[in-house]
């Protein structure tokens, strides 16, 4: 591809078959303390330039035409762009690339404060299709911990702007971020914004550290991870309290202990089932989620 990286590059697992072309590097945030995606040294954030971004378009579309299908605006928040630069890209990409039909990006709920509601309607009209939003906790006190620099009420607003505009919503919660002593109310409070803003798409992952917990525990120093049986708890309260209508629902990271799938409300009972099978079977603390197996 006739696009610059700046690795390590990261993107959704649903957008594995999507061309993945760099709007920003980094993320404009970059504070959120169980996150090491964006905190090597070459990943600092900055926007790209406007013509790099578009003569990469042009230069992808003269090699590739019609075969690419789908789009992922990287790094961390494409979002944070000015609309007027975000409708230049989407219009490029339309006219260069004619065989796509989805274009996604990450969000941070921060980056819509600012943006009024007409201009995620121009958005839509132009082509975003679907925006990946770490809501991480509906916790507030969870939120504040990890220094992710939203609310319940600011990542609320941002949902409900996009499902105004008709761009899907993928909401991703971690599962484990609270800890032992906040995971009831992480469960709890992850639910009910779930609840009220009712997004297209919801998923779990389990919060881990490879390079260590010191960031973390710089603003939680009381945060003791959650073990195996915690964690299957931690997901059935947070289950129990879901009371979605039409959320396709995924936990199968390669972090997740047990892969659950399905559709809410039309699975929840078979999902319940499932997790309460899990923490009821014997040996089950000798699980293995897959990115620990072999260690």
């Amino acid at each position: 591809m006739p696009i610059r990286y700046v690795e390590p590059v990261y993107r959704p697992p649903s957008e594995a078959r999507s061309l993945i072309l760099p709007v920003t590097d980094g993320c404009s945030w970059n504070r959120c303390t169980f996150c090491e995606m964006y905190t090597a040294p070459q990943k600092a954030f900055r926007a790209r330039d406007e013509d790099e971004v578009m003569g990469a378009i042009r230069d992808t579309g003269a090699r590739h035409g019609a075969a690419v299908q789908r789009v992922f605006l990287a790094d961390g928040d494409a979002l944070v762009l000015p609309t007027r630069r975000l409708l230049a890209i989407l219009e490029a990409i339309h006219t260069h690339l004619p065989g796509v039909r989805r274009i996604s990006s990450y969000c941070l709920p921060r980056n819509l404060r600012k943006k009024p509601q007409a201009e995620l309607d121009a958005l839509a009209a132009a082509g975003l299709t679907l925006v990946y939003v770490g809501a991480e906790s509906g916790d507030d006190t969870v939120l504040a911990r990890v220094s992710k620099g939203e609310t319940f009420d600011t990542t609320r607003a941002a949902l409900d702007k996009l499902g105004t505009a008709g761009i899907s919503r993928s909401v991703m919660i971690l599962n484990g971020l609270g800890g032992r002593t906040l995971s009831e109310a992480h469960a709890d409070h992850s639910a009910r914004l779930m609840n009220l803003t009712q997004p297209e798409y919801l998923s779990t992952l389990v919060v881990s550290f490879p390079l260590g917990e010191a960031r973390l525990r710089a603003g939680f120093p009381d945060w003791q991870p959650l073990d195996q049986a915690g964690l299957f708890r931690e997901m059935e309260h947070f289950l129990d309290g879901l009371e979605l209508k039409r959320t396709v629902f995924r936990s199968d990271h390669a972090s997740n202990w047990l892969v659950l799938k399905g559709t809410l409300g039309a699975d929840k009972a078979r999902l319940l089932a499932q997790v309460r099978a899990a923490i009821a079977a014997p040996g089950a603390a000798n699980l293995r989620p897959d990115w620990a197996r072999g260690l």
